[in-house]
This record gives C-alpha cells, structure tokens and sequence, in this order.
C-alpha cells in the first residue's frame, strides 16, 4: 500500500482549495472547499474508494448515472471505479470531508473524463 498524501498537504485547484486533514499507510482524510459556481472534473480512480461528507453548501453529486444534491451531514460513498463528480452551484461555499480508502492514494490516480478548465 503507498500513500503519496502527507498531513498539511495542500492544493488551490480551480474550483477552490482542499487540505489533508490525516494520512495513513492506507487511507487520507481531506477537507474539500469548492466555490461558488464550481465544478470538479468527472472523474473515477483505480485504486480508491471515497466517502464524502457533507459539511456546509448544498453539493450537485454525480455519481455513476445518477445525478443528486446533498446537503449539510449527509454523505455519499462512491466505490473504486465509478465515475463521480461534486458541484456547486449555489451562492455560498460547499465544504465536505473526503476519507479515501485504497492501495494506492494517489493525486495521479485520477481518470478524468469531463473538465470544465481543460485539464487531463
């Protein structure tokens, strides 16, 4: 098992900022902070699993086919392998924990097949 993410990791991607609460051997623990008006990529990995947490703002989920919203305390779980995305489009920011599960936790184990800011 490797895990390429270390405690106080952080990143300011497009859509807004996430930071690694927690990093074992085999799962990362993530606080997530997407904008107003953003748009992860929809996306799927490999070798992970991901459970998300609803902290504040009201998320459009994708996951598989379906599209749904979640809110403050709920979550969603999206297995290894399935494509998956969070959006806001609200006015206010949407906060969630990510806890990734898997073999491999790594930023490169993303496949990405939609992108609203042209990445790969």
């Amino acid at each position: 098992m490797e895990n390429k993410y270390k405690k106080g990791s952080k990143d300011t991607r497009p859509w807004g900022t996430w930071e690694v609460l927690e990093a074992g051997e085999s799962y990362c623990v993530k606080k997530i902070c997407v904008i107003p008006g953003g748009k992860l990529s929809l996306q799927m990995h490999h070798y992970r699993a991901e459970h998300w947490i609803i902290v504040c703002g009201e998320a459009v989920v994708t996951l598989g086919e379906e599209k749904f919203v979640r809110k403050a305390n709920e979550s969603v779980y999206i297995p290894a392998e399935t494509k998956h995305r969070i959006q806001n489009d609200g006015k206010s920011d949407v906060v969630f924990i990510e806890i990734q599960t898997g073999d491999n936790l790594d930023e490169n184990d993303i496949v990405r097949f939609e992108d609203v800011y042209g990445r790969v």
